[in-house]
């Protein structure tokens, strides 16, 4: 078989595969029909089903979890007088976060922070509560973050939150406390750390 030859089928093959992926992807995940806006689509499609996927396992975990209260935090840095039992800051997942992550789980939200270059990941797991998303932007703006991404998605009763914030300068908190104070926008009456 000659090169021209291989080449064709190769072509051939792979205009059929693009043909498939954007078959198999929601048409408003890709913009144009050119190859790279069809990648990018299916990327950003199958990362979307990936946090639905972690959403429908956290959701899972907590409903098989027994009723019975969790230990009491143990923190680094008190950042309240008064800390809710209810939340535990754990090391789960600390394989995969060592110092650039951290966790904060409750039976109301699962909440996770991890550094990505200069920003920070935050994903909130929870059950959908009107006007939550609005209290956690209130408490990243308070702790001096600014937010320049978010993604929602939902699945029956459960909502993720994805956020790409921007750490400001002013800010002093780890990534622990960060969680944390997200975790407590769940609590009616949170104190949180800026109001201290």
């Amino acid at each position: 078989m000659s090169h021209i030859a291989v080449e064709r089928n190769r072509r051939r093959q792979m205009n059929e595969h693009l043909k498939v992926l954007r078959s198999l992807t929601p048409c408003f995940y890709i913009k144009r029909g050119d190859q790279a806006s069809i990648i990018g689509g299916v990327i950003d499609f199958i990362k979307e089903l990936h946090q639905v996927l972690q959403a429908l396992e956290s959701k899972k975990q907590r409903k098989s979890l027994s009723p019975s209260p969790s230990p009491r935090p143990v923190l680094l840095h008190q950042l309240s007088p008064q800390q809710p039992p209810d939340i535990n800051i754990n090391s789960f997942g600390a394989e995969h976060f060592k110092e650039l992550g951290a966790c904060c789980n409750s039976s109301v939200a699962d909440v996770e922070a991890k550094i990505s270059g200069s920003n920070v990941l935050l994903k909130v797991i929870s059950k959908q509560i009107p006007g939550q998303i609005v209290k956690i932007i209130t408490v990243l703006e308070k702790l001096s973050f600014e937010v320049l991404h978010l993604n929602i998605s939902t699945m029956e009763d459960t909502v993720l939150y994805s956020f790409v914030i921007k750490i400001r300068l002013e800010c002093q908190l780890s990534l622990e406390e960060l969680a944390l104070e997200v975790q407590k926008s769940f609590l009616p009456n949170a104190v949180y750390a800026n109001d201290i």
